[in-house]
């Protein structure tokens, strides 16, 4: 259905139009890898994305803080914390945020620095750190390289006392867009984490609209739960 809809539209043209929505930028002509992308984005003072605002961002953390609540949840760690703007919305216990930028792990800290239950670090400082949630939202389909991809997902499990959450999309898929790659993320879990199950797929409440990019989205939420043995 996407990608019918987006040849109808024209594919280069809407894709592109849907980075300069999202993310508030045109993609960066010099685009080598992701690590990279997205510390110059931060360092040159650029956000999260449309997804960490608005009513995509109500809409995660309603389902989120739900989900925490009725699950008894203690502790959460998110790979891909980025400026905060989502946090602001969270009801966590107690939170560590992990991400590539050293731009965006500062400014975190400076904003949350008078809250003790949250903690942030980058990735070259995460030293196995655990919770019983792990979170990724809207990070999967930014990850280009299979070894960075392959790399971050078995991190993302093997943080997890109790369940996974993945917020992304789940096809996969190349865009003209150098930092976007799609990917059928759960096929990568069935092959690699026979330790978890996936519990529950819930569809994204706003479902991506071509004129409306920026109060929209392709991401649907993917809970994952650990098999006792």
């Amino acid at each position: 259905m996407l990608r019918r809809t987006l040849k109808r539209m024209g594919w280069e043209t809407l894709l592109r139009r849907s980075v300069r929505a999202l993310f508030g930028r045109k993609v960066e002509a010099d685009f080598t890898t992701s690590d990279k992308y997205w510390d110059d984005r931060y360092r040159n003072g650029g956000n999260s994305g449309a997804g960490s605002y608005g009513r995509l961002a109500t809409f995660k953390s309603e389902v989120l803080n739900d989900f925490v609540g009725r699950n008894g949840i203690k502790s959460v760690i998110e790979f891909g914390s980025g400026d905060g703007n989502q946090l602001t919305l969270a009801n966590y216990p107690f939170y560590q945020g992990v991400d590539v930028s050293k731009t965006a792990v500062h400014s975190c800290r400076v904003r949350f620095a008078g809250d003790l239950n949250k903690k942030f670090m980058t990735l070259a400082e995460y030293d196995g750190q655990c919770a019983e949630l792990s979170l990724s939202l809207d990070v999967i389909y930014h990850l280009v390289e299979d070894d960075t991809y392959d790399s971050y997902m078995t991190t993302l499990f093997a943080a997890a006392e109790r369940y996974v959450i993945v917020y992304a999309s789940n096809m996969d898929d190349h865009t003209s867009a150098l930092h976007v790659r799609h990917r059928k993320f759960t096929d990568w879990v069935s092959a690699n984490q026979s330790g978890f199950k996936l519990v529950s797929h819930i569809p994204n409440r706003y479902p991506f609209e071509p004129k409306d990019q920026t109060n929209s989205s392709f991401a649907d939420f993917f809970v994952f739960e650990a098999i006792s043995s």
